[in-house]
């Protein structure tokens, strides 16, 4: 018999990374073949490419509309897929404002969706649990208070544990990682986690680099930029000047080993501070978003926080700069308490230890795995 063709879609890089593992183990458990939307690590991992993610990757609502026709283009492309091949299953990871719509047109088609990280609409837009329920057989959850609030909604959910908890590790120390890129590991280290797509960039890197220059007058900083995964570091040398590029040091593929070496992580709100949560690093939260975008988010936003770790915490354990709290002078003066106060870094990683009790055992990939295993076992 040919193998079972399964559709799988991821919309950023955080999906592509969680997508990637799960059709690894997926591959390892029945003889599938698998198909979609996603990037470089979905790739590796032997999924069949229909569109890139980066084609439609965005942030905020307003930048939707530039990205109407690119959209259409992907769309287009993979119901052509589905058209022709007929898969069994769909997976849809996060990325919900295109996956819920895509579960809508699947369904016609009699296509089931299992919906692999449920989106967070316990904090924003919570009323889209509906569409959850009533698009998708199954919904996979990777915080543990998910999984009551969504069945609570009429969601055939499960809790399957994070799927970073037991992957996240340095392959270096921090000497080993300063003698790679010339930094003396006696002098404070700060990693900056910009983003991973260019809207996040755009947003974020001009008052990171004004806030950098203020917090190294006086003193003894060196800043490290970790690129995410599949970006290239043309991406932020427009925002570096030649003053800068002495300071910053970029590198790419390291991002784990710059969060074990760093003193503090200044980090964008997302997967990232969940991977320097598992890494114990001290961190600020940062940020911004298009002023329309962002009116438009507070009226839908429906927590009191917005870092992860905070959410997941249930408290503000670190400190969140957002829209117009992201200032320059303010991220420097939080960053110059935390370099100065190992007291208030110690407080902090404490406060992480609570958030990773909290995450789950390792395993989650395998557990999801399982349940979508059993799913294509049943007739």
């Amino acid at each position: 018999m040919p193998p079972t063709q399964i559709l799988i879609s991821a919309g950023e890089a955080s999906g592509d990374m969680y997508a990637a593992r799960l059709a690894t183990a997926l591959s390892a458990r029945a003889d599938v073949q698998l198909f979609g939307m996603g990037g470089p690590r979905m790739r590796e991992a032997g999924v069949e490419i229909i569109a890139d993610c980066s084609e439609v990757s965005l942030v905020g609502i307003v930048e939707i509309a530039k990205k109407l026709p690119a959209l259409k283009v992907v769309w287009k492309r993979l119901m052509g897929e589905v058209a022709t091949r007929q898969p069994r299953l769909a997976i849809l990871t996060d990325f919900p404002g295109f996956h819920l719509r895509l579960a809508r047109a699947l369904k016609r088609e009699n296509i089931p969706s299992v919906y692999f990280v449920c989106p967070q609409f316990w904090a924003w837009r919570p009323w889209r649990a509906n569409l959850v329920r009533r698009r998708f057989v199954r919904g996979l959850c990777i915080f543990p208070f998910e999984q009551d609030w969504y069945r609570s909604r009429g969601v055939a959910a499960d809790f399957v544990g994070h799927p970073l908890v037991g992957n996240v590790a340095a392959k270096r120390t921090r000497n080993e990682f300063a003698a790679l890129h010339g930094l003396d590991p006696a002098k404070p280290i700060v990693a900056l986690l910009p983003g991973s797509r260019a809207g996040e960039i755009a947003h974020h890197m001009p008052p990171l680099v004004d806030a950098c220059r203020l917090i190294e007058k006086g003193r003894q900083v060196q800043f490290v930029l970790a690129l995410a995964a599949g970006m290239n570091k043309s991406v932020v040398d427009p925002y570096l000047c030649p003053t800068d590029a002495a300071s910053i040091h970029v590198v790419a593929d390291e991002t784990y080993d710059a969060l074990g070496a760093a003193d503090l992580v200044i980090v964008s709100s997302g997967t990232a501070t969940v991977e320097a949560a598992l890494m114990n690093a001290p961190m600020i939260v940062i940020y911004r978003l298009a002023p329309l975008t962002a009116a438009i988010a507070r009226l839908l936003v429906r927590t009191p926080m917005f870092a992860m770790v905070n959410l997941i915490a249930g408290k503000k354990i670190v400190p969140e700069l957002v829209q117009n709290d992201f200032t320059p002078e303010r991220l420097a003066n939080e960053a110059t308490r935390l370099l100065d106060s190992p007291d208030a870094r110690a407080e902090i990683q404490r406060g992480l230890a609570d958030v990773r009790a909290k995450l789950g055992p390792p395993g989650a990939i395998d557990r999801a795995a399982d349940i979508i295993a059993a799913m294509l076992k049943q007739k």
